[in-house]
């Protein structure tokens, strides 16, 4: 049952960090010495160590991007303090629901962001330059493991 628990405890961690890192990290569009994320464009010029960070744009849709990204890291944590706060509290024999949901809910959230970021970005409709960067792919990855994760609170049963 401890080993169990570890492993839940570490898939929750990992998926923590990848939407860290996939929030904070300036690759989620690159091309041509250009990076773009979630809240700044940053350009290298032609000598390799100079860059440039402007803030990204105030499109509506890229600020639902935004909101749902932090929302999905808030539902995560949450549900990982939920989690440890039912660890302790919950009657033998009692599943985890609230956990589940909310990191199910974590897990919507990025699957969010990821899709409104891939239909509403114009660049990768019309310019053959840029390309995924792995920031973006780490959102992607991120959302089947909180999905995953909130699967196994919800049906993991408390056992003494």
């Amino acid at each position: 049952m401890l080993l169990l628990l570890l492993g839940i405890i570490v898939l929750h961690v990992a998926v923590l960090v990848l939407l860290f890192v996939s929030t904070i990290v300036s690759q989620w569009m690159v091309g041509n010495g250009h990076a773009t994320d979630l809240w700044q464009n940053c350009s290298t010029f032609s000598m390799g160590s100079v860059q440039h960070c402007f803030s990204s744009s105030a499109n509506e849709w890229l600020q639902s991007v935004q909101a749902t990204m932090i929302l999905s890291i808030i539902f995560s944590v949450l549900s990982l303090f939920l989690f440890f706060c039912q660890l302790f509290t919950l009657t033998k024999g009692g599943r985890f629901y609230i956990t589940g949901v909310f990191q199910i809910l974590a897990g919507l959230c990025v699957m969010s962001a990821a899709s409104i970021y891939t239909v509403r970005h114009p660049e990768w409709h019309f310019n053959s330059d840029n390309s995924y960067g792995f920031a973006y792919i780490l959102a992607w990855v991120a959302f089947p493991l909180a999905l995953l994760s909130g699967v196994i609170y919800v049906i993991l049963r408390k056992r003494e």
